[in-house]
C-alpha cells in the first residue's frame, strides 16, 4: 500500500491537468501553511523602528549628546566657543533671552503657564491702595547680604570672650579664596555638577558666613535653584528658614521687579522650598504678607506654586490663621483664596479667624477690591456648613455694607441655602498643632 500510495501522489503533483491537484499557482495560493521568511518580518520590524523615532525624539537625543559632551569639554579644559556676549546681568537670563536647552527639556513635564496671565495696570493701582504705608522700603538681596557682614564685622569686637564667635571670624584666607573662586562659578553656572565644596556648607556650623562669601545676589537663577535644594534636603527646618528668607525671598522679588515676570529655575526653586512647608511658610509666605508691599504680580506668580503643590492641612491650616489675622493687604485674598480652594477639613478654631477676618471689614469705609469678595465666595462656597448661626448673621451684615453687582448675590445664595454647624452633632477637633 505504501508504494500505491507514492505512486498516486506522484502522478496527482505531476500532473499539471489535475482535477486534484491543478495548477501549481493555485495549489500555492490555496496553500495556507505558506509563511513569510523571516528576513522580510525582521526587515518590517526595522521600518517600524525607523518609523518610532520622530523628529522630537530625534532632536532630544542630540540636544543630550550636545550637553554630555559640553560637560565633558568642561571637565577636561577645553574651552568651547562661545556666541553669546558674556552676561552683565546678575539676576539670570532676561525675558529677550533664548532658554537653555536643560530648561527646555524641563518645561516640557512641567507646567509653567502662569506667564499667560494678563495683569492690568488698574488692578495694580486699585491693589496698591491697600498697601501698608508705613511699610520700610523693599530690601534688595545685596542690601541684606551687606547688612548681615556688616554684623558679623562688629560681632568680632562685642563678643570676643565668645570663643565661637572668634572661630567663626578667624577664616583661613585659603578657604576664602576658595570660595570666592566658587563665586565665580556660580555666577556663570547653568547645568552640571556643582563643586564638592559648596554642597558641604549646610554641614559646616558658619555655613552662614561662608555662604555670604560667595555673594549669592551674584548666583545664575540655576545656582539659586540648585542651592535651594541642597540647602532645603541638609538644613533643618529652622536653618532653612532662614537660608529661605535671607536669600529666595529677596531673590524671587528682585527678578520679579526686574524682568516683570519669575525666571523658570526660581519658579523650580519655589517647589523645592515647599518640601519643607514649616520653613517655607515662615521664611516665606508670612514675611512677604507681613510686608505689606507684596504687589499683585508677586502674589499672582507665588499663588500659582502654591495651587499646583501638595501641601500638608496643619502647614497650610496655620498658615490661613496667620493670614486672617494680619492687617488687610490686597495681596493676602490672593493667598487666602488659594489655600482656601484646597478644600481642607479645617479645624473651627482657623474657620473662625477666617469669619472674623471678613466680619471686621464692616466698619470699613473703604472700596473693596474684587479679589476681597473673590476670596469671600470661595470661602463660602467651601465652608458654609462649618459657620455657626450667629457668625452667618455677621456676614450678612457684611454683604450689606460692602456689595458687589454680580458676586455678593452668589455670596447670599450661598448662604441662604446653607446649613449652620449648629445643627450638627459631630465636631472635628479644635486643636491644631502649630
Amino acid at each position: 500500500m505504501g508504494k500505491a500510495k507514492k505512486s498516486k501522489s506522484r502522478a496527482a503533483t505531476n500532473d499539471p491537468l489535475s482535477s486534484r491537484g491543478g495548477h501549481l499557482a493555485d495549489q500555492i495560493l490555496e496553500d495556507k501553511s505558506v509563511r513569510v521568511p523571516g528576513r522580510t518580518k525582521g526587515k518590517q520590524r526595522r521600518e517600524q523602528d525607523d518609523d518610532f523615532v520622530d523628529e522630537k525624539l530625534s532632536r532630544k537625543i542630540l540636544d543630550q549628546a550636545r550637553r554630555q559632551q559640553e560637560e565633558l569639554e568642561d571637565e577636561h579644559g577645553v574651552k568651547k566657543r562661545e556666541k553669546k556676549s558674556p552676561k552683565t546681568v546678575s539676576l539670570g537670563a532676561g525675558p529677550s533671552k533664548p532658554q537653555s536647552d536643560s530648561e527646555d527639556d524641563i518645561s516640557d513635564a512641567e507646567e509653567f503657564d502662569y506667564e499667560h496671565v494678563e495683569i492690568n495696570d488698574e488692578d495694580e493701582k486699585a491693589l496698591e491702595m491697600f498697601m501698608s504705608k508705613s511699610a520700610p522700603q523693599r530690601r534688595t538681596l545685596a542690601d541684606i547680604i551687606q547688612e548681615k557682614l556688616t554684623e558679623k564685622q562688629t560681632e568680632i569686637h562685642t563678643l570676643m570672650s565668645d570663643q565661637g564667635s572668634l572661630q567663626i571670624q578667624q577664616l583661613d584666607e585659603r578657604v576664602v579664596n576658595m570660595y570666592k573662586q566658587i563665586k565665580q562659578i556660580l555666577s556663570r553656572y547653568r547645568s552640571g555638577k556643582l563643586p564638592k565644596a559648596f554642597k558641604i556648607i549646610p554641614s559646616l556650623s558658619n555655613w552662614e558666613q561662608i555662604l555670604y562669601i560667595t555673594e549669592p545676589d551674584q548666583w545664575s537663577a540655576a545656582s539659586t535653584y540648585q542651592a535651594t535644594r541642597i540647602f532645603a534636603s541638609n538644613l533643618n527646618a529652622k536653618m532653612a528658614q532662614r537660608f529661605i528668607n535671607l536669600v529666595l525671598l529677596p531673590r524671587v522679588r528682585d527678578d520679579i521687579a526686574e524682568y516683570k515676570k519669575l525666571n523658570f529655575h526660581l519658579y523650580m526653586a519655589i517647589k523645592k522650598a515647599l518640601f519643607k512647608p514649616a520653613a517655607f511658610f515662615k521664611g516665606f509666605l508670612l514675611p512677604l504678607c507681613e510686608s505689606g508691599t507684596c504687589t499683585l504680580r508677586e502674589a499672582v506668580i507665588i499663588a500659582s506654586i502654591l495651587a499646583k503643590c501638595s501641601i500638608p492641612m496643619l502647614h497650610s491650616a496655620a498658615a490661613i490663621l496667620k493670614i486672617a489675622e494680619m492687617d488687610y493687604n490686597g495681596a493676602n485674598s490672593i493667598f487666602l483664596r488659594t489655600l482656601l480652594d484646597k478644600k481642607y477639613a479645617l479645624p473651627y478654631r482657623v474657620v473662625d479667624a477666617v469669619v472674623f477676618h471678613f466680619i471686621k471689614f464692616q466698619m470699613d469705609k473703604r472700596e473693596l477690591p474684587v479679589l476681597w469678595h473673590q476670596c469671600f465666595l470661595t470661602f463660602i462656597q467651601r465652608y458654609k456648613q462649618d459657620i455657626s448661626t450667629e457668625q452667618k448673621e455677621g456676614l450678612m451684615e457684611v454683604l450689606r455694607a460692602h456689595t458687589h453687582h454680580t458676586i455678593t448675590s452668589e455670596i447670599r445664595r450661598e448662604l441662604m441655602n446653607s446649613k449652620c454647624r449648629d445643627d450638627e452633632t459631630a465636631t472635628p477637633p479644635d486643636d491644631m498643632d502649630s
